[in-house]
């Protein structure tokens, strides 16, 4: 089983925890600016060290005086804003918990967020305020923003707290004692079952992940970073946000990702690092380039990749997961790393790759990708209440088990293969098949289904699902395949709707009957 951190134990973070590395670097980095808020519409708002750590603590008084205590969840279901990381580092700073959620997500899914995880509170925008307020009847309150990420407001938000109102006495919510093994975050990740995992990070992983990350990153405090990529995510939360904070760096942050805006705000803040995802490469193809910017390096899931030459910049490649915060395999800049690969396994994790026999594979094969460290540290500390799926997540070794299938290049470098085929990427979102087939099933008159990813060119991914119905009742279920789809559309985030529906009067089968879904991505 993997190495769990104790209270005994020493680590990096011995003595200390999110909330005192804001304060700390709010009294050695104070004048420096740590955000700058880039709307869509309005002007531009900067929070230097010194501001941001003392409206986190008057944040942090606020929801004190509303009952929160530590230990306590709230949720923060907000698209990227000033607010989502105020409110995030609030949360630390009191003790409590943030339950970040996908703003994407329907009334289905986010009422099991909100039951599943027993928030107390939400802090959330106009236009998903009243979706808030019907999802979680429970709340004692709800903290509306003022806009909707810098936008007019959609919503009438009357009768909802402000989220000013939260603002106190920073003096009333003072730094608690350093906990680094306190829970300090959830987010919900796509699995192999049927419902959403949620992933619970501590204030050491937290922290392991702002380090490791500007390690990986080569960040210094000059660096500046745009991130446009969404704050609920672990991509901007630890590479970006946790990163830039523990370099004392600056963060740039969008409402979401503008080909047409990224080079304007680029050159005026002088970016010198981002995350990149193939979507946003390919819509910035068709923007054009200025004749000289001030990036260094961009983060993707492949290294030196064929769009390098073009855009002037060093690609770094990696592959990491929500449950391991940061990066476990990744590029070092320095190095001449073949194209497209993912690079090598990090000095901070040990990294195997085995057949299914368990057995490591030779170089130029491929394997299953496993990863030990230490939980509540490098780990995940747990899957929330679910201790049976946290505990068959790891092999008998203590390796973490991915899920991934990469391959072992000739050279040494790691590229990636393949990940559990029943797990879709669609837009840079992990969906689970089985989450969208278990949606499909509510629906009368389906005797099975089976959800496969079929390739899109921007996308990457996009779900179809195939249906069986019971022999005589195909003509009679002629609107079968729109049910599906409404049904989905009401119970699922709309990255997760499957884009074609199929009947088919049998389904390819494999061992024990089961049905053979690599025969069904050939049909698409």
């Amino acid at each position: 089983m993997a190495n769990i951190l104790t209270a005994d134990m020493l680590h990096p973070f011995t003595g200390t925890d999110v909330a005192h590395v804001v304060a700390e670097r709010g009294r050695t980095r104070g004048n420096h600016p740590f955000l700058i808020w880039e709307p869509f519409t309005g002007e531009a708002e900067t929070w230097s060290y010194a501001r941001f750590a003392e409206d986190v603590a008057r944040l942090a008084a606020g929801l004190k005086a509303r009952g929160v205590n530590v230990g306590d969840r709230v949720l923060i279901h907000l698209d990227n804003s000033p607010e989502c990381v105020l409110a995030w580092y609030a949360c630390a700073h009191l003790g409590a918990v943030a339950v970040t959620t996908n703003t994407r997500s329907v009334a289905d899914e986010l009422s099991y967020f909100i039951d599943f995880a027993e928030v107390v509170g939400a802090i959330t925008q106009p236009k998903y305020a009243a979706l808030v307020k019907n999802c979680g009847p429970q709340f004692g309150w709800i903290a509306v923003t003022e806009t909707d990420s810098g936008e007019a407001p959609e919503a009438d938000v009357a009768g909802f707290d402000t989220f000013v109102s939260l603002y106190g006495d920073a003096e009333a919510a003072p730094l608690r004692n350093p906990d680094p093994l306190l829970p300090v975050g959830i987010q919900y990740t796509s699995g192999t079952t049927s419902r959403p995992k949620g992933v619970v990070w501590t204030h050491a992983n937290a922290l392991w992940g702002g380090k490791m990350c500007a390690i990986h990153e080569w960040l210094g405090e000059d660096d500046v970073h745009l991130c446009y990529l969404p704050l609920f995510h672990t991509n901007a939360q630890s590479y970006s946000v946790l990163a830039s904070l523990w370099v004392g760096g600056t963060i740039v942050v969008q409402p979401r990702f503008s080909a047409s805006r990224f080079w304007d705000v680029s050159l005026r803040h002088k970016c010198t690092w981002t995350s990149m995802v193939p979507f946003c490469v390919r819509a910035l193809g068709s923007q054009p380039l200025p004749e000289k910017h001030y990036y260094r390096f961009w983060g993707n899931g492949v290294a030196n990749p064929p769009w390098d030459p073009h855009f002037g910049v060093r690609t770094i490649g990696w592959w990491g997961m929500t449950e391991t915060i940061t990066q476990g395999i990744v590029s070092d800049p320095h190095e001449e790393t073949p194209s497209l690969s993912i690079g090598k396994p990090s000095p901070a994790y040990e990294i195997a790759v085995v057949g299914d026999d368990g057995a490591p594979v030779a170089l130029g094969e491929t394997g299953n990708l496993l990863i030990k460290g230490v939980r509540g540290l490098s780990l995940f500390a747990e899957y929330l209440k679910n201790p049976q799926a946290t505990e068959e997540s790891f092999d008998a070794n203590g390796y973490f088990i991915t899920g991934d299938r990469v391959t072992m290049l000739p050279t040494g470098y790691i590229a990636f293969a393949d990940r559990d085929k029943d797990m879709l990427k669609v837009g840079g979102e992990n969906v689970a098949a089985s989450e969208i087939e278990r949606v499909i099933m509510l629906v009368e008159g389906i005797q099975e289904c089976a959800v496969v990813g079929k390739r899109d060119e921007m996308l990457d991914e996009v779900p179809v699902a195939f249906l069986l119905v019971p022999d005589g009742e195909e003509a009679a279920r002629e609107g079968l395949a729109d049910e599906v789809l409404a049904t989905c559309r009401a119970k699922l985030a709309d990255f997760k709707v499957p884009r074609e529906v199929r009947i088919l009067p049998e389904f390819p089968r494999s061992t024990l009957e089961k049905i053979a879904k690599a025969q069904l991505r050939e049909l698409l």
